[in-house]
This record gives C-alpha cells, structure tokens and sequence, in this order.
C-alpha cells in the first residue's frame, strides 16, 4: 500500500489530517462492514432486475423509474423530477420517450394551464401494472421476507432515509395510479 504523510497509509493521512482521531468504520465495527456489504449487494441485485424488468417493457431503466414514481398516475413535470431526483431537463426526455411509445401524454394541469402534467395513458397504465407485478415477484424482500419482517424493513429504510414511516410521499396507497390515470382519460 502507498505511504501518506509521515509514513501513515493514505487513509490513516487523510483521516488525521482531517482532524478526525476516531477509527475507520471497517476497523471500528465489522457490524458496519457486513452492513456495506449486504446493502451493496441488494442495490445490484435490485439493478440489476430493475434493468430486466425495464428491457422486457422495452424502456431504458430511466423510464421504468418514471413509470414507478407515476404512482398517482398524472403528476407534473416538476413534481416528477423532484421524485426522481433529477433535473427538469432529463424529465422532458422522458416525457417524449413515454410519449413515443404510447405509455404517457403530456397534459397542461386543470389548476394551472401553464403547468404540463405527465398522464399515464391505458397503456401506460398496463405497463405500470405488469412492472409493479414484476417488482413484487422478483424483488428479493417480496421473496425472501414475510410481511412483518416487510414492514420492519420498510421503517427502517425510511429511518435512515430522514423520513417518517406514514410519510404520504413514499408510501403510496395501491390502485391510487389506476384510480388518477381512470378519471383523467374519462
């Protein structure tokens, strides 16, 4: 290994010179490590179906991602980008790719004509069913988990994630995408 300053390895340098005298996490807590590795091998795992399920929709995983956060069925572009952490820009092309393929419209809102809402079309809505559908048979928490240990799982993530465990924002009620895309198309 590459020598730091005042013969320390790298990570011992950048560490003190930081000003941080605590140990590393990998030599502080093994706990900490097999957590890394575990939850790096679910995020590949998850990807990797992720793109599966994508290539058998015939969408880029950018657009299947889409079709997820659709969860109500119209939302606005910018609302759209905010949920998929992403910037406005990436959104109109996904907008037009959804377009292209018959999965989504683009719609000016009823409450502010200036605003453009993306609108899930019976297609779309087809597609947003058999992705659900895929994610639920293949995720491995769907398989590998019973609905105690789900829920548990799920407070958790939302936990770390800062939010809280009835947040309306990402915990959507089911059939609410069907319900939203229904009234809009009638």
């Amino acid at each position: 290994m590459g020598e730091g300053v005042r013969g320390e390895a790298p990570a011992d340098a950048l560490r003190l010179s930081a000003g941080d005298d605590s140990p590393e996490p990998s030599r502080q807590d093994p706990l900490d490590r097999g957590i890394l590795d575990a939850l790096t091998d679910l995020v590949k795992q998850a990807g990797a179906i992720s793109h599966s399920i994508a290539a058998s929709l015939g969408v880029a995983p950018s657009d299947l991602l889409a079709l997820f956060k659709l969860s109500d069925g119209v939302v606005s572009m910018k609302e759209l980008a905010q949920r998929m952490s992403c910037d406005a820009s990436f959104v109109t092309v996904i907008a037009d790719t959804l377009e292209r393929e018959g999965l989504a419209k683009r719609e000016p809102s009823q409450r502010d004509r200036r605003v453009k809402e993306l609108v899930l079309t019976p297609k779309g809505i087809a597609a947003q069913e058999r992705l659900m559908h895929e994610l639920a048979t293949r995720m491995p928490w769907c398989n590998e988990l019973d609905e105690s240990e789900r829920q548990c799982f799920l407070r958790l993530l939302n936990k770390m994630l800062g939010r809280q465990s009835g947040d309306a924002g990402h915990m959507r009620e089911s059939g609410s995408a069907q319900r939203a895309s229904t009234v809009r198309s009638e």
